[in-house]
């Protein structure tokens, strides 16, 4: 209960406070991605055709999950709004009616999975056997949205009242489920069945409840639901419903739409074969373990920067972004060097050939340089969220998928190009989510705005 007492609700504007929200999200985000390259691993050891899939079936996944995420960054900035205002006793109402969306959000999404999702890959994908397998495959794994949606919320809640150190408990938990039960379940050991493929998906969906489980203990044993009022009042509140869906609608479509642009390069590749798929699959997992510093400080710069404008210091706000840049790009430049010095042994770990490995060497290249741009680009782009006006970040990220749409299509289908070429195309999305978020921001436009 001592920690309850003694929390904070309004942030400060310097390096040091910037690093103790951003590195814990760092944290709690980069086991997740441990996770799914735990199932990769696992299934590149498996066969070739396994890693193959895991990269249409992953992103497919991802598509509901950044749904969650969106949801959870609209409703990050309205609490951290609230945090800096010192109301905590609306914030645990808020998360009530969060929930509540998300658990409509997770029922859509299992339902889409069963009726809609093997007609589209049926019609998208060229091999019939990947087929079936992807869709096997996300019949079981979907079952675990409701777990990852409500715990995603449950992240948004601890980074919005400045608590973000516990978001490694949960994830910590969540791992060594993960590599138990994959470890289990695809190859058949500790008396538990071989499921092959299909073993990772269950392993997921266990390894999501648990963290699930672990966090929400956390939260009442450390007493901080008890402080905001977590589970005081549990009545539907449609004002709040109303203003959550306002400020996440916009993000949930934003992050949807990208992904979904995301599983459409990745049906272009599968179009040239299994080991090109392969190889790109190798390149998300890097993105997403490598990528965990930029979306720590794009959700510190989206909590902070809503959470300074509450307490009436919009005149602080560049000072702010420009700080969290800073930090941002020191860790990217870091990870990049990192991944160019030692790239052969990152990709040794997937247990594939030699002639594998110099067919992705290339691409990891670029995917350096391509987490640099990010590290610049997500920071101002959730800069424009914190101050409430996510309905410009739509704006913006439909401009950028155009162009990635055209430049995707037009390098792997049309010119049928190397993926290297193809996956230049961050470089082009990255670069077009910058440039009119700076200008926003610089522009001023979003003084006085209230959420």
């Amino acid at each position: 209960m001592a920690t309850a007492a003694n929390m904070r609700l309004q942030v400060e504007i310097s390096n040091k406070q910037i690093l103790r929200i951003a590195l814990p999200i760092a944290a709690s985000i980069l086991v997740p991605n441990i996770n799914f390259i735990t199932n990769n691993i696992f299934l590149g050891h498996l066969s070739e055709q396994a890693l193959a899939i895991a990269g249409i079936t992953g992103v497919y996944y991802l598509i509901f999950g950044v749904m969650g995420f969106g949801l959870s960054s609209g409703l990050q900035a309205v609490m951290s709004r609230r945090a800096g205002e010192n109301k905590s006793e609306e914030i645990g109402l808020l998360f009530i009616q969060a929930v509540r969306i998300s658990i409509v959000f997770a029922v859509t999404g299992i339902l889409v999975t069963y009726f809609i999702a093997p007609f589209i890959l049926k019609n998208s994908l060229h091999n019939k056997e990947d087929i079936e397998m992807a869709t096997e495959f996300l019949r079981v794994r979907i079952w675990g949205l409701p777990f990852l949606y409500i715990y995603q919320m449950r992240n948004s809640l601890l980074i919005s009242i400045n608590q973000s150190k516990y978001l490694i408990i949960g994830t910590i938990a969540e791992t060594g489920s993960n590599i138990f039960f994959d470890y289990a379940l695809i190859f058949g050991h500790f008396g538990l069945p071989a499921l092959g493929f299909n073993g990772a998906a269950y392993a997921s969906v266990i390894a999501e409840f648990t963290g699930l489980v672990t966090i929400f203990s956390v939260i009442h044993f450390k007493g901080i639901g008890k402080s905001i009022n977590l589970f005081k009042n549990k009545s539907l509140d449609f004002n709040s419903i109303r203003l959550i869906l306002h400020q996440s609608l916009p993000i949930v479509i934003q992050f949807s739409a990208s992904v979904a642009s995301w599983e459409f390069f990745y049906i272009l590749i599968e179009h040239q074969g299994a080991q090109p798929l392969a190889i790109s699959n190798i390149m998300r997992n890097l993105f997403g373990i490598f990528g965990c510093f930029a979306w720590s400080f794009s959700s510190a710069s989206n909590s902070m920067v809503s959470n300074i404008i509450g307490q009436k210091l919009e005149h602080r706000v560049k000072e702010l972004v420009v700080k969290i840049t800073r930090l941002a790009l020191t860790f990217s430049v870091s990870v990049a060097i990192l991944i160019n010095i030692f790239t052969r042994f990152f990709l040794s770990a997937y247990g594939q050939s030699e002639s594998f490995i110099n067919a992705a060497i290339p691409v990891a290249r670029v995917i350096s340089f391509a987490l640099i741009l990010q590290s610049v680009s997500v920071v101002w782009l959730n800069a424009v969220v914190g101050t409430g006006n996510s309905r410009r970040n739509l704006i913006t990220e439909s401009i950028a998928l155009v162009l990635y749409i055209i430049y995707v299509y037009l390098v792997l289908e049309y010119f049928n190009l190397p993926i290297t070429i193809g996956w230049i195309s961050e470089w082009i999305y990255w670069i077009a989510l910058f440039i009119p978020s700076y200008w926003y921001i610089q522009s001023n436009k979003w003084m006085n705005k209230k959420i």
